[in-house]
């Protein structure tokens, strides 16, 4: 017999309440396994710390548009007055 709407329901909350306490276990696991290898290798929490990316930031213009004066770093999405249009004519 197919399930209704308010019985798929309530088994998607139990299933929920058992997903996090099921995470919540082996999270605490995971620390204390984490824990473990830090104190074996001597390892500190800074050297788990990556450090920012230098490219990071404001990127340098590459392009610009001779009309509006408006630039791009190369970087993200294209601006729509270069797309499909060669670069090298807008490099800067």
């Amino acid at each position: 017999m197919t399930k209704t709407y308010k019985e798929l329901l309530a088994e998607k909350r139990e299933l929920d309440a058992r997903i996090a306490s099921a995470m919540h276990v082996e999270r605490g696991k995971a620390i204390a396994t984490i824990r473990d290898l830090m104190a074996q290798f001597d390892i500190g929490a800074e050297e788990l710390v990556s450090k920012m990316d230098s490219r990071r930031g404001p990127q340098p213009a590459k392009y610009r548009d001779p009309e509006s004066g408006a630039t791009w770093s190369g970087r993200g999405r294209e601006p729509k007055w270069l797309a499909g249009k060669d670069r090298e004519t807008f490099a800067i």
